[in-house]
């Protein structure tokens, strides 16, 4: 296969344009879409890749290394399993499926056919997480106790009449949405829950999925994770908070609408009181797509672990399925 990667992109929606602005020097080969019109918007940004109405195209062709299922949640994972029946490698958009029982498998699948597949968790590239990683493992804020998170946006005029709201595609509103991301990195802080309790509502959209949602997290140790996501957040935000028996990180922003992407380290004293404090500030654009997509070929070419891989989005969609039907309760 070499280090150059021919990619096929299946779903040319605005997550299908990301992924194609950030392969790098990588090829995109085909891009597929039901409509032909955004198939050939996502192929003009590469400039000579053929397009196609049907997804079949890619798994046949023997010269696509990588697929990157962009669609809607309901043709994630069928997609997802064809493509790795048919020898490529998978980049699936989060949440990589509607439930967890529908990547029942994936993961058994993948190491059957020798290939990759990695879950779109592009939140781990953005380099305030990337840092809060280092600090945390440096040891510095001692054993970690619990996270506090806040994740919204807005919504936009005809929401509420978009593929995100409609339940047989997305499978749910803002908790497999923006949650999803949540869940994964409070998982990659504090590691596997083993107690989720939550509460999902709908208080301003006209839609049958949540616009809100409310959840705790708790770890075999009683570390705690208490996260809330929102579509009624009417200036969009972006607030992580991780806490350590002598440390505190502070992450405010991911750049954009979200405002600028800020790290703040508060380290304790000894004596106590106010504590010393350490700000990073990242105004440039947003390279955590282009990172994830690097990683991940880092993975096929040199077989370096996946930083999010497909058992961290199955784990991440049981907690959704448990804080869906705690809230039916």
């Amino acid at each position: 296969m070499g280090l150059m990667m021919n990619v096929a992109i299946i779903g040319c929606g605005l997550m299908g344009r990301k992924r194609a602005l950030a392969l790098g020097g990588h090829e995109l080969s085909l891009a597929v879409d039901p409509d032909i019109k955004r198939a050939q918007a996502i192929a003009a940004l590469k400039g000579h890749s053929k397009v196609s109405v049907d997804f079949n195209d890619a798994l046949k062709d023997p010269g696509i290394d990588i697929v990157i299922v962009s669609t809607t949640n309901d043709k994630l994972s069928l997609i997802s399993r064809l493509a790795i029946k048919a020898g490529k490698h998978v980049l699936v958009e989060k949440p990589a499926a509607k439930n967890f029982e529908e990547m029942e498998g994936i993961i058994k699948l993948a190491k059957e056919n020798k290939v990759v597949v990695k879950p779109g968790f592009n939140l781990r590239y953005h380099p305030s997480l990337m840092k809060a990683r280092q600090i945390v493992d440096s040891g510095v804020m001692g054993e970690l106790m619990y996270i506090r998170g806040r994740y919204g946006h807005g919504g936009r005029i005809g929401y509420e009449k978009e593929w995100r709201a409609d339940p047989q595609k997305s499978g749910g509103g803002e908790l497999i949405d923006q949650g999803v991301h949540m869940i994964d990195l409070c998982r990659w802080f504090l590691g596997d829950f083993i107690s989720v309790e939550g509460k999902t509502a709908t208080y301003f959209w006209d839609m049958p999925v949540e616009d809100n949602a409310f959840f705790s997290l708790s770890t075999q140790q009683n570390q705690t994770a208490w996260i809330h996501v929102s579509c009624t957040e009417w200036k969009n935000m972006f607030s992580l908070e991780i806490y350590g028996k002598t440390g505190k990180i502070q992450i405010d922003g991911l750049g954009g609408s979200y405002g600028m992407e800020k790290l703040t380290y508060y380290q304790m004293l000894a004596q106590m009181g106010l504590p010393q404090s350490t700000v990073w500030e990242y105004p440039g654009e947003d390279k955590s797509w282009d990172l994830e997509f690097k990683a991940f070929v880092n993975t096929i070419n040199a077989g370096v672990p996946l930083n999010g891989n497909i058992t961290d989005a199955y784990e991440a969609l049981r907690i959704v399925d448990k804080i869906y039907a705690g809230s039916k309760k």
